[in-house]
């Protein structure tokens, strides 16, 4: 009988820790992790665009992996098309950086994502969902399906956007940022 006590003990206090642990501590954020949160909040700051949205930008393009190439040839960890990245670099006269830079180093490639997001907001008037079509599919296309009524630019009826990939991405990218605003309290 005091080895079924014993059982009994010992599980009472492993649920009673595991339940202290879960609800001590954001255990979401072990699923739901933010890489490089310095880089985002000071970058996001600067260019005045939410961290969160370069956050699951991140998370979606690249899952905070640096160096990488898409088969498109978007580069690092916000995935920047190489002729964005040249014209972006110049409109933010950030000289000094190298697409190479870009490619394998965090902050630079976050700084040139966060202003090019920046530039997007300032495009369409700050509506989120449409800066993250526009991210994807490039603002000449989010704009003409704007004027022709093609999509109205609402989340809701971001199953109306034309491209399959450009609707998948703009679905992933709010389900993340959905994630981490509900996780984190703050950046």
């Amino acid at each position: 009988m005091s080895w079924l006590r014993k059982k009994r003990v010992l599980l009472l206090l492993f649920i009673g820790f595991t339940g202290i642990l879960f609800l001590g501590t954001n255990w979401m954020s072990w699923f739901y992790p933010i890489h490089y949160k310095e880089e985002i909040r000071k970058h996001s700051t600067t260019y005045e665009i939410d961290p969160f949205l370069v956050a699951a930008i991140i998370r979606v393009e690249t899952n905070f992996k640096t160096g990488k190439e898409s088969k498109k040839g978007a580069i690092g960890l916000m995935q920047l098309m190489p002729d964005t990245a040249k014209w972006a670099m110049e409109k933010a006269k950030l000289p000094d950086v190298s697409l190479e830079r870009l490619k394998h180093e965090p902050s630079v490639n976050i700084e040139l994502g966060a202003w090019y997001l920046s530039s997007l907001s300032r495009q369409f008037d700050g509506n989120r969902t449409a800066v993250i079509a526009a991210y994807n599919a490039g603002p000449g296309n989010v704009q003409n399906w704007l004027k022709q009524g093609t999509w109205d630019g609402t989340e809701d009826n971001v199953k109306d956007i034309p491209f399959g990939e450009t609707r998948h991405y703009v679905q992933r990218v709010i389900y993340y940022y959905n994630q981490y605003t509900d996780i984190y309290k703050g950046f």
